[in-house]
């Protein structure tokens, strides 16, 4: 796991340039491009979520567009248009912001359901249809998509289709005053993003992605995995658990964070550490339970509680 763990530190180090006390968060970034997944970032205005993504990018040295989302979009304003060219006689294909490898959707809750469904090809089959053509997104592809989690004027909630195809949500939070200090004091000449430079090309996030594949997880610890989501299904409060598109994503992400952690195998403490981040999102709270202000969170912390933990096996003499 000497790639992966390579990789990780790299990047890590370097974006830690920029984001000042976020170093978990980092790492969860990574952790989904790692994966091969899409990250939601629900926080806030001003607390990094864009500098995160443009550090990764330059970090990487991939393509990266910003596509700042607004309730007068269009779907073609993602994907791409084609243009009718009176030279040649003939329709050309102008690509969108979406054929990016590192693509930042800036409060996407502020774009129509019909714009929003621009992205749900793209997110699940790397790959964009206009006009009855498909086209490709490049490798390695990842979305990252903003929200602020208090802002309701003027905004669309993200349908659970679109929802239940971002592999992880994390929130970043205000930083301590410690690093707000230290924060001023990195931006009092100039902002430190200049300072990012490339420091693995994208054939090594391939490279280190391939090997995470070989990472072993034993059939215990899957059906650990299949139990808490099975849990969350059946959990009084949930009017909608956990797809099979979560199983996936925690069996991918602990495999991954097994990884880079230096282990060639997933523990059970590994699904236990990710499994908020990775089905929280997906999860609808009954109505009944929201009045109690039962929060998915809550929700995640009694199935991880009531599920039995795979161990050792008795023996039968």
């Amino acid at each position: 796991m000497e790639i992966v763990q390579s990789v990780a530190n790299r990047v890590t180090d370097n974006v830690r340039q920029v984001i000042v006390g976020k170093d978990n968060e980092v790492r969860m970034t990574l952790l989904a491009m790692l994966c091969g997944g899409h990250l939601l970032i629900e926080d806030v205005p001003g607390v990094g979520k864009t500098m995160l993504a443009r550090a990764l990018a330059l970090s990487i040295g991939c393509s990266f567009r910003r596509i700042q989302f607004t309730p007068d979009m269009l779907p073609t304003d993602v994907t791409g248009v084609n243009i009718y060219n009176q030279k040649t006689q003939e329709f050309e294909f102008r690509p969108g912001p979406i054929f990016a490898q590192i693509v930042l959707t800036d409060e996407i809750n502020r774009a129509t359901p019909k714009t929003q469904s621009a992205l749900l090809e793209a997110m699940e089959e790397r790959q964009v249809t206009v006009d009855g053509v498909t086209y490709v997104t490049p490798n390695p592809f990842l979305v990252l998509a903003t929200q602020n989690p208090i802002e309701y004027e003027g905004t669309f909630p993200l349908p659970e289709a679109q929802v239940d195809r971002f592999m992880l949500r994390i929130h970043l939070g205000y930083p301590s005053k410690q690093n707000e200090v230290d924060v001023l004091s990195r931006q009092s000449d100039h902002h430190p993003i200049r300072d990012v430079n490339q420091v693995i090309s994208a054939d090594e996030l391939l490279a280190a992605q391939q090997e995470i594949r070989t990472v072993y997880v034993d059939d215990l610890v899957k059906s650990y995995i299949v139990d808490i989501v099975n849990t969350t299904r059946d959990h009084p409060d949930i009017y909608l658990g956990a797809s099979p598109r979560g199983s996936l994503a925690l069996f991918h992400t602990a495999r991954a964070w097994a990884a880079m952690n230096g282990r060639d195998y997933v523990v059970p403490d590994d699904v236990k550490y990710l499994a908020e981040s990775t089905l929280a999102h997906r999860l609808i709270v009954s109505p009944s339970a929201r009045i109690k202000n039962v929060s998915a969170r809550q929700v995640i912390e009694d199935a991880l509680r009531h599920t039995p933990v795979p161990g050792a096996r008795a023996r039968v003499r």
